[in-house]
């Protein structure tokens, strides 16, 4: 029955046997070990708390307070990365408009340059002819 108790398969009767058995005074020698352990489980159940355990009830207003805090800081972590997210797409546009108008200026300039570069083929084939004609 020892057996059966230390595997929890006893059932309540059988356990009260065990707890009648040991706690008589004369028992064999070879479970006088266990006495100890049959004593602690027989007085702790019947011991009872002397102060009563009040559970506190919780504060309506605090617990909408931890939410609405709880909303709040989600909604400013939100607000904060959109902000970040706007100001990376307005980085993204300022970047391409400045590509853009950088190319513009660079396509003009070559411009530029084809025409100083025919100004200075026409001024040396003019100056060719006159220095001809000299």
């Amino acid at each position: 029955l020892l057996e059966k108790y230390f595997d929890a398969e006893t059932s309540l009767a059988e356990e009260a046997i065990l707890k009648e058995y040991f706690s008589q005074p004369n028992i064999s020698s070879h479970l006088e070990p266990y006495r100890d352990m049959f004593v602690y489980f027989n007085q702790s159940s019947r011991e009872v708390a002397e102060k009563e355990i009040v559970l506190s009830q919780r504060n309506p207003l605090l617990q909408w307070l931890s939410i609405a805090a709880a909303l709040i800081l989600m909604v400013s972590v939100y607000s904060v990365y959109q902000k970040n997210e706007r100001e990376k797409q307005e980085a993204r546009l300022a970047y391409i408009e400045t590509t853009r108008a950088l190319n513009m200026i660079s396509h003009n300039l070559n411009k530029g340059n084809r025409a100083i570069v025919k100004l200075g083929t026409f001024d040396q084939t003019t100056n060719k002819i006159f220095k001809n004609n000299k």
